[in-house]
């Protein structure tokens, strides 16, 4: 077996200029040791595969390095630095905290702590993914971190920076570390294949950068799946095809189609993608993506945006250009339900089919949004002028050739035949109502009518159109109770009659204002919502509001007429009155009311 050795490993950088993506911490830890400004103990967080683990390694090199670069850099020639490279260096200890998380693993580094280093300056503590710490660990952990020795420095490696505790972060110098740039990557890369002797595609490589999100590590594992699959060559073809890629060509495609309404290749250029194995969600994903791509190239300023190669830059701005603002943002925003609701279908493919459908049609609606609206109704109402002739009237007039008027068929007629006339068809004018028309209904008026006056008949039309809506001069408050009491004597329910008819009415402005005597009767009036809508149809008031307002006086007054005290008569007289089947039961059981 061959003593092959991965890209992560194999070019891992050693020095903090080769470190890809952080040149903002490589520098302040540079600037640090020039300045003999070294915090104790750092926290180096972010995602994985950005450089933590190997910015500490390359910190706790350069300390004890015995011939640094002017730069601050170790110099790697060393016993020092030598030793480390081989993982043969006792000042430089190493802890996984994800498989030594508890406090008797912490007591075990706090006592070696105690040991001054025996080659170097210093020595230094790593602690790889701290968050897996327990709290106890944690605790133990915390005053040998806040005073350690002036020879210890510890560094502490996580990608979950919200687990750790305060009192942990408080002690720590912080370093946050970015997703690594897809340009930083493929450059990276492209050093690779040229140590290696490899021809890499630019293409091929930036897919493979965009497949990492921001991940050297997994930027360079894909890499070594890709020569693995091609050998010394990787083309985008291979690329595509070993990480279930879909091609962008694909894209291009279906967007040329939609720009030019082309449904039908739109929907086999789906079905040739559905074929290759690729899911709706995956393309519609991809769709989406590839349209935000071009709206981003249509103005210079966000044209940075756009993460691709130059190659494809070139087609993202020609494809740019031949699309409006409009669909663009149309088709994203239908896109984005697409993708939203793409778990919730049951036929998905047909889910996406009519994303596509709705994208291809886009264009036609538009058109159709920009055509100024005619109302024919409202052409055929308009009155002429008496003195000018009408082109409808003379229509009305004139029986169509080969046609039988409506007045002949009614009245039981023989309609006369009327043969062609070459010379009539001649003289016919292009305003005039063509034999093959839908006939008009003032023509059907017309002929029913007999020979009335066609103005008189589109008058007529006008004031049977007309509707009536009163004004705020013309509602008066006695037309007001007389529809509430309409109203009020067609519910059924007594309470609520006897509620509706004890109500005071007044009117300002098109607003009711009902004063009843008690919160329930408020409520009551409120819950029939009916009300309102029938008082304005009756009263032809559409803006007409309704107000109910609770006067205590009212009810005071009430309670004045009624006496304090009733006998048993009196209450017998007064149920009598409200129900007279009161008396009914009374008389059925023989019952004395008096006593």
């Amino acid at each position: 077996m061959s003593n092959f050795v991965v890209s992560a490993r194999k070019y891992r950088p050693q020095r903090f200029d080769e470190v890809v993506g952080q040149q903002h911490v490589s520098l302040t830890l540079k600037n640090a040791l020039q300045s003999d400004h070294l915090a104790h103990a750092f926290l180096f967080c972010g995602p994985r595969g950005v450089g933590k683990t190997t910015c500490a390694r390359i910190l706790a090199k350069t300390l004890n390095c015995q011939n640094p670069t002017s730069d601050f850099e170790p110099c790697n020639t060393c016993d020092n630095c030598v030793s480390f490279s081989q993982n043969a260096s006792f000042n430089i200890t190493e802890l996984d905290a994800a498989s030594n998380n508890s406090v008797e693993h912490i007591r075990a580094l706090i006592e070696q702590v105690r040991f001054q280093p025996q080659q170097g300056k210093y020595k230094v503590f790593i602690i790889d993914e701290v968050h897996m710490l327990s709290q106890a660990a944690f605790n133990a952990f915390l005053k040998t971190l806040e005073e350690p020795p002036s020879y210890a420095i510890f560094i502490l490696a996580t990608t979950e920076k919200h687990k750790i505790i305060p009192t942990i972060l408080s002690r720590c110098q912080i370093f946050d570390f970015k997703r690594i740039q897809t340009p930083d990557m493929v450059a990276h890369l492209a050093g690779i294949c040229e140590q290696e002797a490899i021809k890499g595609d630019a293409d091929a490589l930036h897919i493979i950068a965009q497949k990492a999100d921001g991940a050297l590590r997994d930027a360079l594992s894909i890499f070594d799946r890709i020569v693995s699959f091609s050998g010394k060559q990787i083309t985008y073809e291979d690329v595509i095809t070993n990480l279930n890629v879909l091609d962008y060509d694909y894209y291009f495609r279906v967007v040329d189609a939609l720009l030019t309404e082309d449904l039908q290749q739109t929907l086999m250029i789906f079905d040739d993608i559905q074929r290759k194995g690729f899911d709706g969600d995956l393309f519609v994903t991809g769709l989406a993506e590839h349209l935000r791509n071009i709206l981003v190239c249509k103005d210079e300023q966000t044209l940075s945006l756009l993460d691709a190669s130059d190659t494809l830059r070139d087609r993202y701005q020609q494809q740019a250009r031949l699309s409006g603002s409009d669909f663009i943002l149309t088709s994203l925003n239908l896109a984005n339900e697409c993708d939203l609701n793409y778990k919730l279908a049951r036929n998905k493919r047909l889910h996406v089919e009519m994303t596509l459908i709705k994208m291809a049609s886009i264009g036609r609606a538009f058109r159709i949004a920009d055509q100024p609206q005619v109302a024919p109704a409202a052409q055929e109402k308009k009155t002429p002028d008496a003195s000018v002739s009408s082109p409808i009237a003379n229509a009305a007039d004139v029986p169509s050739i080969g046609t039988v008027p409506p007045s002949s068929s009614e009245k039981g007629e023989q309609a006369p035949t009327v043969a062609p006339n070459k010379e009539a068809n001649s003289s016919t004018t292009l305003s005039e109502t063509p034999p093959t028309a839908a006939p008009i209904p003032i023509k059907e008026k017309a002929n029913t009518m007999g020979k009335a006056n066609v103005n008189n008949i589109l008058a007529q039309l006008k004031e049977e159109d007309k509707i009536v809506v009163k004004t705020v001069d013309e509602l008066k408050l006695n037309d007001v109770q007389k529809a509430w009491d309409r109203y009020a004597a067609s519910v059924e329910r007594d309470s609520l009659r006897f509620q509706l008819q004890g109500v005071e009415l007044s009117l300002e402005d098109m607003t009711i204002t009902a004063k009843v005597g008690s919160i329930l009767v408020e409520s009551a009036i409120r819950e029939e919502h009916d009300l309102t809508e029938t008082l304005r149809k009756q009263l032809m008031a559409p803006d007409l509001m309704l107000k109910v307002d609770v006067d205590a006086s009212m009810r005071k007054e009430e309670v004045k007429l009624k006496p304090k005290t009733l006998n048993a008569r009196e209450k017998y007289l007064m149920m009598a009155e409200q129900n007279p089947a009161v008396k009914d039961l009374v008389k059925r059981f023989g019952l004395r009311p008096d006593e």
